[in-house]
């Protein structure tokens, strides 16, 4: 069974079911929508270039810092302030500096900073050295100067200065030196190479955003105003300031553009710990032998050099599989719609007709078919939809309506087509109460002919009967009637008669099934009574769809039943999970 269903499965294909809704504002509203979002996606496509395809910048950067000044008696060029760094794509300028001249290795008082200041030599730890000490304490408590007694150290002598910088910076002329940034870059995946400098190269230039956008030459002050900074506070501490160069290149001819675009950031805290310095020492032999240094605490900035970018060329490829991904967005197209009519149906508008028929054709509510009964009277132009279980009969119980579907007079065979026999089964239902089987032809003609009786209710007829042929029954599911108010049973009707009980009609029916059916079988009045059972819920419920689940009143029931009876009277009736 289950590897029967498996393949069935294969051999089919489900498509979706689509409610069209014939209205001119629905129709604009779709189309105002379709539009808006190819628009938006057209948009979307050239803003972010997604019909190009992409590459991350390779780069490398050298620099030449120029610039002489005069500051305390010295003359400072390149080779003084630039101090090499071992960081990548940087560089560094001095700005300040403490100089500790003719240090020799020797004892001397430490300089006062809390844990090295003293007050007897108990104070002092021979050998001993604190993590901001210039050398290991001898155990003394010396005079450093007429305020202060510290702790005595072997170090360079005499030790350095750790106070604040001098203010203002020595080397603070130094914003009017330049530096020109030479930086090539590749684009590995379109063998694209280019060089930051301009090829008609004006040597005097200095970089300004406005008038000199391209020019590799920068002044320092420049940099630092960039940054949002103001040199003269920065050049006594130091610092460090990011020079960001973006290459945002489209390769393609017909909109070729790839230039740098220079940005300037600074990259230290300004508010906790600012700045940047570092020492060195310069070492010298004196005419005895001994080793003498000049040591160097250096506050400047540093400058890095960031490099980054991407690089776009158009590619089908890319073009093709970007809009495909986003044609599948045109789903939301559909999905903001039906949020509209979803708003529609349940506002003050969602009772009016259209509401109510485009709630009927959108949703279709799949229920367990052993837990409903399908319904229908002749005074209801509709199927009417029961949920079991029942608590009273099922002519007084309350359902739902279903739309009914249109049913065109058709032929016997035509009416009759379905294979199945359970459900014409299922109504062969209590002994039998009469018969009219003998009915000859001539009778039945006869009998078509006649014109609609009006039968008063019989005195035996049950309280949920409307129609007075019902007959009594324990069962709820057995109690229905053909019509919900009073009035004439449908069994007494030209087209019952001629459509659900005739015997040729049915015969035409069974031999348009089968044309070498024996029709003077035994069995015939079995098949036909059956056939009769179909015919009516067609011709009542208008769909095979509910046969299985729709219930035939009790009084087409038994006069079905008394037409074509069942030997033995053993009806087995509808049956109810």
């Amino acid at each position: 069974m289950g590897v029967s269903v498996c393949l069935e499965g294969l051999t089919q294909y489900n498509s979706p079911k689509y409610v069209r809704i014939q209205s001119v504002t629905w129709g604009c509203l779709k189309a105002f929508v379709y539009l808006t979002f190819a628009v938006s996606v057209c948009c979307i496509v050239m803003i972010f270039r997604l019909h190009q395809e992409e590459d991350e910048v390779d780069s490398s950067v050298r620099t030449s810092v120029k610039g002489v000044t005069f500051t305390n008696n010295r003359i400072w060029d390149t080779a003084e302030y630039t101090i090499p760094m071992q960081a990548t794509n940087s560089f560094f300028v001095m700005t300040n500096i403490i100089k500790t001249e003719n240090q020799l290795k020797q004892s001397c008082p430490e300089y006062p900073f809390a844990k090295a200041i003293c007050s007897s030599d108990n104070d002092c730890k021979n050998g001993s050295a604190d993590i901001h000490s210039n050398g290991i304490q001898t155990g003394r408590c010396v005079v450093y100067n007429a305020t202060f007694k510290t702790c005595e150290v072997n170090a360079w002598c005499p030790v350095q200065y750790m106070g604040e910088p001098p203010e203002p910076a020595v080397l603070r002329s130094s914003e009017d030196f330049t530096v020109l940034i030479k930086n090539n870059i590749q684009f590995p995946k379109f063998n694209y190479t280019i060089l930051n400098i301009p090829t008609i190269f004006n040597t005097s230039c200095t970089y300004n955003k406005t008038i000199f956008p391209l020019c590799p030459i920068f002044r320092l002050g420049d940099i630092v105003q960039e940054a949002k900074q103001k040199f003269s506070e920065m050049a006594v501490k130091g610092g460090i300031i990011a020079i960001k160069i973006n290459w945002d290149c489209n390769l393609d001819s017909w909109f070729y553009d790839c230039s740098p675009k220079y940005g300037f950031q600074r990259l230290d805290d300004k508010k906790i710990m600012p700045g940047f310095h570092f020492r060195y020492a310069k070492y010298y032999k004196l005419p005895e032998g001994k080793e003498q240094r000049t040591l160097y605490k250096v506050y400047g900035i540093r400058f890095d050099v960031i490099v980054f970018g991407t690089g776009r060329k158009f590619n089908i490829i890319e073009l093709m599989r970007n809009i495909g991904s986003m044609i599948s967005y045109f789903g939301l197209v559909a999905s903001a719609i039906e949020v509209v009519l979803s708003i529609v149906r349940y506002s003050s508008c969602g009772k009016s007709a259209f509401c109510k028929i485009y709630n009927r054709k959108k949703y279709e509510t799949v229920l367990n078919p052993r837990q409903v009964m399908y319904v229908s009277y002749v005074d209801e132009p509709h199927v009417t939809l029961i949920k079991e279980p029942l608590k009273t009969s099922l002519q007084h119980a309350q359902g739902s309506i279903v739309e009914s579907h249109p049913v065109k007079f058709c032929d016997a065979g035509s009416c009759c087509t379905s294979e199945s026999n359970e459900h014409c089964d299922n109504e062969e239902s209590e002994p039998m109460r009469s018969t009219e089987s003998n009915k000859n032809d001539d009778n039945e003609e006869h009998e078509l002919r006649q014109p609609l009786r009006q039968d008063a209710s019989s005195p035996g007829s049950p309280k949920w009967c409307c129609c007075g042929k019902c007959l009594p029954t324990q069962k709820y599911h057995e109690q229905l009637c053909c019509r919900r108010k009073k009035g004439q049973c449908i069994t007494t009707s030209h087209w019952f008669q001629q459509l659900v009980l005739s015997s040729r009609t049915l015969k035409k029916a069974l031999l348009y099934k089968d044309p070498f059916l024996d029709l003077t079988d035994g069995n015939i009045k079995n098949q036909m009574r059956r056939l009769a059972f179909r015919q009516y819920i067609h011709w009542r419920f208008g769909s095979f769809d509910l046969e299985d689940r729709a219930v035939i009143p009790s009084c087409c029931r038994w006069q079905i039943r008394d037409t074509y009876p069942k030997a033995g009277n053993n009806y087995t009736g509808f049956k109810v999970e």
